[in-house]
């Protein structure tokens, strides 16, 4: 399989989508559920995950609980504040779920589709799919993965992310199996239709690292909440003033559990929701799922 870059996309010529609620502009909310799928020498891996709140100081082969714990407290607190937060404003998320976590913890990922968010897959473990040498193994563990949420919370995810870069196979395996949607894309403001070279067709809906929390954890990211908030609100504010002069787009807001899940970073989430609520229906919040329905019948894949 080979992976071929497109600098063009839509170029000028970019669909008109008007979203259901008659708005331009559609905004999905992507909560990570990953915690206890990270690496870790506790779950038989060679090496902890090395990327958290703080640099491990664990030598090579030495189960890291301070790492652990990081990851833990996205489960056992940020998910709570969250799946309370959503509903309050009563907006739909996207939780991009990995299969061992589900494992781990199934009655929490049955709360989320509980609370009527959406499940979709994001790995078995959280690792980037890149590294999977083959294509018989990587479909059998985006196949477990599925399966493992679809048991747990009674929802067959239909949408894909993993964490990384994606193998030469992932696209076409999603095709293969069914899936509506893959969100391993950084290149564009709208959803597209990828033309794979074995004819097979994929839609994609871009995600973003700007608008993410993982930020939090970049040395050249946000420090303080009110940075991701008002980063965010800028990217609205763009994107609001665009529609006005008939632009369509979708932007995608990235949280995870264990970094905004805490208290002081939280405050960026109440924000963000605060000012979502506020442009009412200038804008559409909504499920990955809906938003890849609703451009699949309003940009079919043969025209």
């Amino acid at each position: 399989m080979t992976i071929r870059r497109d600098l063009r996309g839509y170029g000028r010529n970019r669909p008109t989508i008007i979203w259901p609620n008659g708005a331009r502009v559609a905004v999905s909310l992507a909560v990570n559920f990953e915690e206890g799928g990270e690496r870790s020498i506790e779950d038989g891996d060679a090496e902890n995950e090395p990327f958290g709140e703080v640099i491990s100081v664990q030598p090579p082969g030495i189960r890291d609980l301070v790492q652990e714990q990081v990851f833990d407290y996205g489960m056992r607190a940020g998910l709570w504040r969250f799946l309370d937060a959503l509903e309050a404003r009563r907006f739909g998320a996207t939780f991009m779920m990995c299969g061992r976590t589900v494992e781990r913890v199934p009655d929490l990922a049955r709360a989320v589709t509980d609370a009527g968010h959406e499940p979709a897959v994001h790995g078995w473990r959280w690792v980037a799919h890149s590294r999977y040498t083959d294509p018989q193994t990587e479909k059998a563990d985006i196949i477990r993965t599925r399966d493992t949420i679809a048991a747990a919370t009674q929802v067959k995810p239909v949408g894909f992310m993993s964490r990384g870069g994606q193998s030469a196979w992932t696209r076409s395996l999603l095709a293969e199996l069914g899936f509506a949607y893959d969100s391993n894309a950084l290149n564009d403001d709208l959803p597209y239709w990828d033309v794979l070279d074995t004819g097979q067709r994929m839609l994609v809906l871009p995600y973003g690292f700007d608008t993410n929390d993982m930020k939090f954890f970049h040395p050249n990211g946000f420090v303080e909440p009110d940075q991701f908030s008002r980063y965010v609100g800028a990217a609205l504010d763009v994107l609001a003033e665009e529609a006005a002069a008939g632009r369509s787009s979708m932007l995608s807001v990235g949280f995870h559990l264990r970094i905004c899940g805490r208290p002081a970073r939280f405050a960026a989430v109440q924000a963000i929701l605060r000012k979502l609520a506020a442009m009412g229906d200038s804008i559409w919040v909504a499920r990955r799922t809906e938003i890849a329905a609703h451009f699949r019948k309003m940009h079919p894949m043969d025209t």
